[in-house]
């Protein structure tokens, strides 16, 4: 259960009389003091954002327009302000980064005539601000006003969208902010590189009812808010397409006494920095749940990817009791806890009519007595029209969760649903994997049993194109998983460089060399982490098995040793007494150094993953070494193009 440890809690309460005139400007600073957040109310409201006297935001307006042409934010008067400053501790029950979060900031409130206010907040390492309304009725939410007035022509990493219809899967185009025209928009999060200074990601965080933010640009220097409409209907093309054919002139119909999501800017003077925050978590809805101790993290063997590719067995490979009894055994053998029946188990269009050659309750039998917990895989659409029937299904035969897929929207309708889906999980005890999805916003905070999401252009890309290749895997730990876990789903055992690189649907492999792989065990977050390969494989590879079968999921402490954004990344991850480092480099070969500094005192036995002599070559080659360090020593490690390394510390 998330606990906070409460430190220190000040209020500081400024009582403004009945009004304050127009022209009024207010300040809030980080405990650091090295980030200063201003807000001027006159005929607008408007914030900008400083970092150590350098002005990153200028004056950018906010405000909320609701039906019946009400602004709010337009000629608004200050009530009061309130201010407060929190030093607390969040204990996660599902431990992404760390077992502590320190949860440190200061907060100011103000409160306007008309039943509406802005929450301010800011941490040493960025800020965020809110709508908040208590109007007693619904409402409708014409627009919100979003922006982001930067100060200089800076570059920026946009995952551009063509539409709201979206995996959320984009290449990060990396452009001038003039570069973006007002018909160009993306998905979140995005990456500012503030010339000769920090980077700043955009995002958002405490999704709720209430449509995702995207942006678009002016051809100027500005970023601007823009949502999905409200969807009045939509047409299915088939089971799993669904899109919205009408939309409404509003983005949202909603409770006129709410919290709206948080407009996020994440701070970070060094790269690394934006891996180890934990901002969006800090700012999401508290744990929900009373009893967590169910949630069970851990690795899962899934079958889709490698095309049921199992070999030197006495049954015909496939979708059928055998070969899922197959996966169970492996999984079994090397203590991974779960398996993933994905798509191919139910007739397409009713999940419950199981396909022929197939014995549900023989196979979730099996399962238990192998203590391995099996996941089925869904359809969206078809989960939503079957809803308490399927679920009860899936109680009955003892699921521990679903990978729910397609939705490929995140318009008001279908936030609701992710909601729906984490609290009928939980009241199951399911884990559920969002796929086909949209970026984390924080819902794991409040449901933990939301356990990871994909919204990452991950490994099956490879099945049929070049799009996951290694110079974008060391791209998306500083932008798309700085949002919250990523299931990417790694553990290719068939690796090639560019040169021999192919993309085969039935016999895939990937981009970059095998260490690349073995690394994203350590990098990549995801509490349910994939092994993407054949078991047949895999048992082809007891060296790597040794290494991915012990690789924990959740760890008790992040560091990171060196990084730079689309370029190179150095972690180091603690779990109980281990440490475990991964380093992951793009298509240029290079040698990092790594300090081991963070260890305890004493002698220490490291195992080593890296690259082989012939690894720009050949992909898969690797060589294994053993070691004992101390937290005195630093070693010199050399990365192949498209390489990594990885490594196990007792």
């Amino acid at each position: 259960m998330e606990k906070c440890k409460h430190v220190t809690f000040v209020w500081v309460a400024c009582m403004l009389s009945i009004t304050v005139s127009l022209g009024k400007d207010y300040e809030l600073i980080s405990p650091n003091k090295e980030l200063v957040l201003k807000v001027a109310v006159n005929e607008n409201i408007q914030y900008s954002v400083r970092y150590k006297s350098r002005l990153l935001i200028e004056p950018s307006a906010m405000s909320l327009k609701l039906g019946e042409n009400t602004i709010l934010g337009v000629n608004a008067q200050v009530r009061q302000v309130k201010r407060r400053e929190v030093d607390e501790k969040i204990f996660p029950p599902v431990q992404v980064k760390s077992r502590v979060i320190p949860d440190r900031f200061n907060e100011m409130s103000i409160e306007f005539e008309g039943g509406f206010g802005l929450v301010f907040r800011i941490y040493d390492d960025g800020a965020a601000y809110r709508f908040v309304t208590e109007i007693d009725k619904d409402v409708e939410v014409v627009m919100e006003e979003v922006t982001f007035n930067f100060t200089d022509d800076h570059s920026i990493y946009f995952p551009e969208e063509e539409s709201f219809q979206s995996h959320s899967e984009r290449d990060y185009k990396y452009l001038k902010l003039s570069e973006i025209s007002d018909r160009m928009m993306c998905s979140l999060p995005a990456l500012v590189d503030v010339a000769d200074g920090p980077k700043v990601l955009i995002t958002e965080a405490d999704l709720e009812d209430y449509p995702g933010l995207y942006l678009r640009g002016a051809g100027s220097r500005s970023l601007y808010g823009k949502f999905p409409a409200y969807a009045l209907e939509e047409r299915a093309r088939n089971d799993r397409d669904v899109p919205v054919t009408k939309r409404a002139d509003f983005i949202a119909k909603t409770h006129g006494r709410r919290t709206f999501p948080w407009r996020v800017l994440i701070v970070a003077e060094k790269d690394g920095e934006l891996i180890e925050s934990e901002m969006v978590y800090k700012l999401a809805k508290p744990l929900q749940l009373k009893d967590t101790s169910w949630i069970k993290p851990g690795k899962v063997a899934w079958d889709w990817w490698n095309a049921n590719n199992i070999y030197g067995v006495d049954f015909r490979a496939g979708i059928n009791t055998e070969t899922y009894k197959y996966y169970i055994d492996f999984a079994a053998k090397y203590g991974i806890e779960y398996i993933i029946l994905d798509e191919g188990w139910y007739v397409l269009g009713d999940l419950t009519k199981v396909v022929e050659g197939m014995d549900m309750e023989e196979l979730f039998r099996y399962a238990k007595s192998k203590s391995v917990g099996i996941i089925p895989w869904v359809i969206w659409k078809t989960l939503d029209d079957q809803l308490t029937e399927a679920m009860d299904q899936f109680e009955k035969w003892g699921a521990k969760g679903l990978k729910v897929d397609f939705m490929q929207r995140d318009d008001q309708w279908m936030v609701n649903f992710y909601d729906k889906i984490a609290k009928e999980g939980a009241k199951r005890h399911m884990l559920i994997d969002f796929h086909g999805s949209f970026k984390p916003t924080g819902l794991r905070r409040a449901y933990p049993n939301v356990i990871t999401r994909e919204g990452v252009r991950g490994l099956e890309n490879c099945k049929w194109g070049d799009a996951a290749n290694p110079e974008y895997n060391v791209t998306i730990p500083f932008i798309r998983m700085a949002a919250g876990p990523m299931d990417y789903t790694p553990g290719a055992m068939v690796n090639a460089q560019r040169r021999d690189f192919q993309p085969i649907f039935n016999r895939p492999m990937s981009l970059g060399t095998r260490c690349h792989q073995l690394a994203m065990y350590v990098v990549y977050e995801s509490p349910l982490q994939m092994l993407a390969d054949s078991p047949s494989n895999y048992l082809k590879e007891p060296q790597c098995m040794e290494f991915l079968a012990k690789a924990p999921t959740v760890w008790d402490q992040t560091k990171v040793l060196d990084a730079k954004v689309a370029d190179y990344v150095l972690v180091a991850r603690k779990s109980g007494d281990e440490w475990y480092v991964g380093a992951m480099t793009d298509w240029m070969g290079r040698e990092l150094t790594v300090d081991f500094s963070f260890l305890e005192p004493g002698q220490h036995i490291i195992q080593i993953y890296k690259d082989g002599i012939n690894a720009d070559r050949y992909g898969n080659d690797y060589k294994k070494e053993t070691a004992k360090i101390s937290a005195s020593d630093t070693m010199k490690i050399k990365l192949a193009p498209g390489g990594g390394w990885a490594a196990m510390i007792n």
